[in-house]
């Protein structure tokens, strides 16, 4: 068992909390992970981690240790792929993260192709709303919908995303089309739950300036794939993304409304660590997105 084998068994227990975490993500045992961390703490000749029957923490020595480990771990890894890549097809594994909706809708297709495309490269992704911590819980890259604000990550703008409100023409046609957000109030929304702040719908009035109204309904989904059904069967009028919604308004299911006080599009985008050999895998697939999403978006076509 090698030095750098140790240092990753301590980097993975570092970022997953846990031995059991650890052995799970490299393949491993348990045993076999608090072993191989303990051989580290003695080459080093200083403890690592205090153990406790429910909990591993780093010692300041730990701490300071991995935040130097992990960036040379990177690095090793990227190089090492380089080299391998230079006389054979990019292989490797690469970690991502990804909205849900926005992740099983739209950029699974993407994903799949790039997949048959590169059959030696293995794909592991997350789909999931919470925001994680790409570096820490050792992710090569993610997909994120919104403003990034982790500056500490490469970003590189996919497309744009509208939220855009929609109803179906039999529930416009009994009770109204509203002129403008304020008339949202009398009418049945549908609420998506994910939202941030999920009865009030983000809108600009008049004069372009942003803000958000109140909206309250009888319907609440955590998904807005099936807000959008309740919408198509006439409950309602809800909010979603673009491209939940853009089948649907091709289709004449339901109609577009209110677009002249749709807020600012909002950016989709890949992060992925500064690295001065990033590797050759994760460069194909972030240069292989951005090529995909350069145009305008697919879902938006024949608005």
């Amino acid at each position: 068992m090698d030095r750098l084998e140790r240092d990753r068994m301590f980097a993975a227990v570092m970022e997953s909390g846990s031995f059991v975490g650890a052995a799970e993500r490299l393949g491993t045992g348990s045993g076999q992970a608090s072993k191989l961390v303990s051989r580290l703490e003695a080459d080093l000749g200083v403890r690592l981690l205090n153990r406790t029957t429910r909990s591993v923490q780093p010692t300041e020595a730990g701490q300071a240790y991995y935040e130097c480990l992990r960036p040379l771990i990177d690095e090793f890894d990227a190089l090492d792929s380089d080299i391998r890549n230079i006389s054979q097809s990019p292989r490797g594994r690469i970690r991502m993260t990804a909205p849900l909706t926005f992740g099983v809708v739209e950029l699974a297709p993407a994903l799949n192709e790039f997949a048959a495309q590169y059959p030696d490269i293995e794909l592991d992704v997350s789909f999931s709303d919470r925001l994680v911590n790409v570096v820490d819980e050792g992710f090569d890259m993610a997909v994120r919908v919104g403003r990034p604000a982790d500056s500490s990550l490469i970003i590189r703008k996919l497309c744009a995303v509208r939220i855009v409100a929609v109803a179906a023409p039999t529930y416009l046609e009994r009770n109204g089309t509203p002129e403008s957000p304020e008339g949202l109030g009398s009418h049945a929304c549908i609420i998506d739950s994910n939202f941030r702040d999920p009865q009030r719908w983000p809108f600009r009035d008049q004069s372009g300036k942003a803000g958000d109204i109140a909206v309250n309904g009888r319907i609440r989904y955590s998904n807005a794939e099936a807000c959008l059904q309740a919408a198509e069967a006439g409950l309602g009028i809800a909010c979603v993304p673009g491209f939940v919604a853009g089948d649907a308004i091709r289709g004449g299911r339901v109609v577009r409304i209110l677009q002249a006080f749709e807020t600012e599009p909002y950016g989709v985008h890949v992060l992925y660590p500064h690295s001065r050999h990033l590797a050759v895998k994760v460069r194909l697939l972030v240069e292989s997105l951005v090529e995909r999403y350069h145009d305008t978006p697919r879902w938006e076509a024949g608005w």
